[in-house]
């Protein structure tokens, strides 16, 4: 009976050993993760977020000059879905684990190849994917360490590391924005279909509004192509722009007047004073540029 019994029970702790260690259990330093999109690229931090609970953080619980997790429990880690660049240096695009070592003048930033570790307890030099600098900046106190960005802007942005009275920032650099866009267009405009009308035009209206001129041209093809399968009121308003600015005058006022009559036809009825304010300037010899056409 002894035999029958002693498997069963070790079995049964086996299993509650296994439920315990599954346990989802709040954890100190809370999860947190950061996202944002930089022109065509998104950026993705995942950390925990330790407090200073009256501690005394840099130099004394985070030592200057030794490797940091950057947060708490497992290490930061730092994903990019393009390319980019970190403080004027390229970082391939990938998911990497996000390491820092303070100290009082001069931050050093490390992106590892190897983003599953535990801490930076095993971190690695040899694992480096990139070092830079980052020049920290006195701030008032702040209770619970944060990762974020700031500065938003069409290409770039910087991401902030920020605790106690210290925040320390470095910029992200995504490039051509526009160059990786047209070639993602031009990949569209080559399967375009009826039931996507919207596409062309989107397009380009998009190298409209970027002033992207070497492909306004271009961008009248696409519209074309979209009119030849059914004439709107946004296509034509657009393309009248677009020919205006490549300097055909004639043309432009025609597609304009155009662009009136088929928006005024439409049901529901679009509104054209815009267009029709823009036909009144060019008539009376005024060819200001570069403002969508509103319906």
């Amino acid at each position: 009976m002894k035999k029958t019994i002693y498997p069963v029970v070790m079995l049964t702790l086996l299993f509650a050993s296994n439920a315990l260690a599954q346990l989802n259990l709040p954890r100190e330093s809370q999860r947190q993760e950061v996202a944002q999109t930089v022109g065509d690229t998104r950026i993705a931090l995942v950390y925990h977020r330790p407090n200073t609970k009256a501690r005394e953080v840099w130099g004394k619980l985070v030592p200057f000059g030794e490797v940091w997790r950057t947060g708490a429990n497992e290490n930061t880690t730092f994903e990019t879905s393009q390319n980019l660049k970190i403080n004027g240096q390229i970082l391939p695009a990938g998911k990497y684990g996000f390491h820092t070592i303070p100290n009082k003048d001069e931050w050093t930033i490390i992106f590892s190849k190897v983003n599953d570790q535990w801490g930076s307890f095993a971190y690695k030099p040899e694992n480096d994917q990139l070092r830079v600098t980052a020049k920290p900046q006195t701030v008032e106190m702040q209770e619970t360490m944060s990762l974020g960005f700031e500065n938003v802007k069409a290409t770039t942005a910087d991401v902030v590391v920020r605790w106690e009275k210290m925040r320390v920032p470095f910029t992200v650099d995504v490039g051509d924005v526009n160059e990786r866009t047209l070639t993602e267009i031009r990949k569209q405009m080559t399967n375009l279909k009826a039931d996507n009308l919207k596409a062309p035009v989107d397009a380009a209206n998009y190298i409209y509004g970027q002033k992207m001129t070497t492909n306004y041209v271009e961008a009248i093809g696409w519209l074309d192509a979209a009119l030849k399968m059914k004439e709107t009121g946004n296509a034509l308003g657009l393309k009248a722009y677009l020919l205006a600015e490549t300097g055909k005058k004639t043309e432009a006022l025609a597609t304009i007047q155009r662009a009136i009559t088929v928006a005024k036809a439409a049901n529901p009825k679009a509104n054209t004073s815009a267009l029709e304010k823009r036909m009144a300037d060019w008539k009376s010899g005024k060819w200001q540029s570069n403002t969508t056409p509103s319906m």
